[in-house]
């Protein structure tokens, strides 16, 4: 019974694929493009990306062969955080085809939880916010309550 219980845990605390999506598509006014084909996904807020998912090939070439078969999000990430979570979780890896020091790939495996892939998403969300034209901004300031734009 024990086991069962932990198994249980386990996958409520992953994300996978179709997760990771609607996450990214519950941020205020978020919209899902696919300027690189059906197979990725492009998450943007008033124009500006925040983030990408896809899945990496069955040779793993975009992060390596351990990561084969497996989907991925590009998030944007302040460059110091970044190092420290490449440090932290081995499922961090500068981005797969994107500036490696403003952005970073998260495989989303078992051993990545789940609320660090969501804290993760919030936090990519928030600097692009930061990033928009202040009249864009103001626009969702005014529009959202600050702790559903900042998480």
């Amino acid at each position: 019974m024990r086991l069962h219980t932990k198994l249980a845990t386990e996958i409520q605390n992953q994300m996978d694929y179709k997760e990771a999506s609607y996450y990214c598509m519950s941020r205020p006014e978020a919209v899902r493009e696919y300027p690189f084909g059906p197979d990725v996904e492009v998450f943007k807020v008033k124009d500006k990306m925040f983030g990408l998912l896809a899945t990496t090939g069955e040779k793993g070439k975009e992060l390596g062969a351990e990561y084969a078969n497996c989907a991925f999000l590009n998030l944007k990430c302040d460059p110091e955080e970044a190092f420290m979570l490449r440090d932290i979780f081995p499922e961090v890896l500068p981005a797969y085809h994107m500036s490696k020091k403003h952005w970073i790939s998260v495989v989303l495996v078992d051993s990545m939880p789940e609320k660090e892939i969501e804290r993760l998403i919030d936090r990519s969300y928030g600097l692009v916010l930061k990033g928009l034209k202040k009249a864009d901004r103001l626009q969702l300031e005014l529009q959202y309550a600050p702790e559903e734009l900042y998480r």
